[in-house]
């Protein structure tokens, strides 16, 4: 408090300096202007009628620097002046000051000079005879003023500044010091500034509250501790005016909170299923409900307490169940992908069977319905297949012996593996890099690489690129299969490694797959402990990185 009372002082102090100094500096300005003007008026007056009794012969005897003198016509022909010759000047008629002392006998006017440093001040006046004299001058602008007098100023606004530093400085202690002495254990006993008395009042009443729910909460913890904070369930039990009695740290954890006090529990959870079991239990029934957040799952147990037949409260068990319930969830996405994987090629085999079975297919169609029945079922194989592998690389159960393996010379085997696929859409695959070996199971890591590959070419543009690069460094192997393809949206890469998982169902069944390829690269990486990266941008390009420690596994 007294760094903010003496801050702002400062500023408040500063803001005054500076503001004075600019609006005496600005008043001092136009005050010199408004000299300057008058003065000229009364040249001006002098040398008309010293031009009226000597003529033109006056002027040609002044010369003046600082000042010029024009003798103008009625109709802005340049009579005479002192420092350009006054047949090549152009027609003042339309001047403003002219125009001015025409209509109104005298006319004032500023105006620049070719820098902005410096301006000039105009002044006409009308004669007997009608001619028009004009005088100007040159002074310097406020800018070449305030920067003539930046070195005094400067020093009297800092002359200012530091007195009032110390003074901001004076004030600023004198007014904290009895704040800092208050007796906050005895709140009511202090005398001070009368504006803090309603405060200090408030203070010695939280402390006795405070005190009294101190009291209540070691009562509390004890009961807590002995019954409760063994147990590995979330615990609760709250009264029919819906207050916390008691609790342990469980249900804190399940509940995502750091603290609990008696007040309502509707306070710790508002979410709609938790007000209707709350209801239900203090009307008298059992009740149980689930609830799921974004990593965990809760499972809510609660039972009313009865006491000659009224129900005074309820008892709540809170139970985690989230290693079940992803389980189950798992499970059934499987089992309903699979099915579903399973469906779409035994309803083919099964339609061509069929027509094939009443025997009145052509020989020609019956070679083409064998070659469909053929490709179905070599997909249902490949299917099982991948299943069969991920199940393998989820238990461990891979009966593969390790090898070192150059990862460069593998990539080289599976771009010409894929060069007549990749001839189809004039799609060009580049290996980049050198010899880098790891320790793992070929087998997998050909199955890995391939599938990058394969992906890398299938949803790549005409006349798209693949590039695949092997580099070494650190003791780490990294590859790389880039292409410059469709890309992947940005809010779909968190989920293209999960089974089954398809970006654009339309266009990956169109292409074909089992859709558990990029799941065989996740787990063969997890298999080989190496880290798998992906970076993609839609219409632009994928990059699948995998690093692999130098020895693998």
């Amino acid at each position: 408090m007294h760094k903010k009372i003496f801050r702002s002082s400062v500023l408040i102090t500063l803001f005054i300096l500076i503001t004075s100094v600019a609006l005496i500096m600005g008043i001092l300005y136009d005050y010199f202007e408004s000299q300057l003007i008058n003065e000229l008026k009364r040249e001006a007056g002098y040398i008309s009628i010293a031009i009226e009794n000597e003529g033109l012969d006056y002027l040609s005897g002044i010369n003046d620097k600082n000042e010029r003198i024009t003798l103008i016509a009625p109709d802005g022909t340049v009579i005479a002046d002192t420092v350009a010759d006054a047949e090549s000047l152009e027609n003042h008629g339309s001047r403003e000051e002219v125009k001015l002392a025409i209509q109104n006998g005298s006319g004032t006017s500023l105006r620049y000079s070719n820098t902005l440093t410096e301006r000039i001040v105009y002044y006409a006046v009308k004669m007997e005879d009608g001619n028009i004299l004009r005088i100007s001058t040159r002074y310097h602008t406020v800018i070449i003023v305030l920067l003539g007098l930046i070195q005094p100023i400067a020093f009297v606004v800092l002359i200012a500044l530091l007195i009032s530093l110390w003074l901001c400085h004076r004030v600023s202690v004198k007014l904290i010091e009895p704040i800092n002495a208050l007796d906050l254990e005895h709140p009511e006993n202090n005398e001070i500034y009368d504006e803090l008395t309603p405060l200090l009042k408030k203070i010695a009443n939280q402390r006795k509250t405070i005190d009294k729910q101190l009291k209540d909460a070691i009562k509390m913890q004890e009961e807590f501790k002995l019954i409760t904070e063994n147990m590995n369930e979330g615990f609760l039990v709250i009264d029919k005016e819906m207050r916390i009695l008691t609790y342990n740290s469980s249900a804190m954890k399940f509940l995502d909170i750091s603290e609990i006090g008696s007040e309502n529990i509707l306070s710790v959870n508002r979410s709609k299923e938790f007000r209707k079991m709350l209801e239900r239990v203090l009307s008298g029934e059992r009740y149980e409900s689930e609830t799921e957040a974004e990593e965990s799952c809760c499972r809510f147990i609660a039972n009313p307490v009865f006491a000659e037949d009224q129900v005074i409260g309820a008892v709540i068990v809170i139970l985690d169940v989230t290693e079940s319930v992803n389980r189950e969830k798992l499970r059934r996405e499987f089992t309903s992908n699979v099915s579903h994987e399973l469906k779409t090629p035994l309803t083919s085999i099964s339609g061509f069977a069929e027509i094939m079975k009443n025997g009145d297919t052509p020989d020609e169609m019956v070679v083409d319905f064998s070659s469909a029945i053929y490709d179905e079922a070599q997909r249902l194989i490949s299917l099982v297949a991948d299943i069969m592998q991920i199940s393998e690389l989820d238990e461990k159960s891979v009966v593969y012996e390790k090898e070192t393996v150059d990862l460069y010379v593998l990539s080289l085997e599976i771009a010409e593996r894929l060069h007549s696929e990749a001839d189809k859409k004039n799609v060009k695959i580049n290996v980049i890099g050198d010899t880098a070996e790891v320790i793992g199971v070929r087998k997998i890591l050909d199955e890995m690489i391939y599938n990058l590959c394969d992906n890398a070419v299938k949803y790549n543009k005409n006349n798209g690129v693949v590039d695949i690069i092997v580099n070494s460094s650190d003791g780490k192997v990294k590859l790389i299969v880039r292409d410059t393809g469709i890309g992947i949206p940005l809010s779909q890469q968190d989920r293209v490694f999960e089974r089954f998982y398809r970006v654009d169902k339309a266009r990956s069944k169109a292409i074909g797959g089992t859709g558990l390829g990029l799941a065989i690269v996740k787990h063969g990486a997890m298999y080989h402990n190496a880290e798998i990266r992906l970076e993609s941008k839609e219409n632009e390009g994928t990059s699948v990185s995998i690093s692999f420690q130098g020895d693998a596994v």
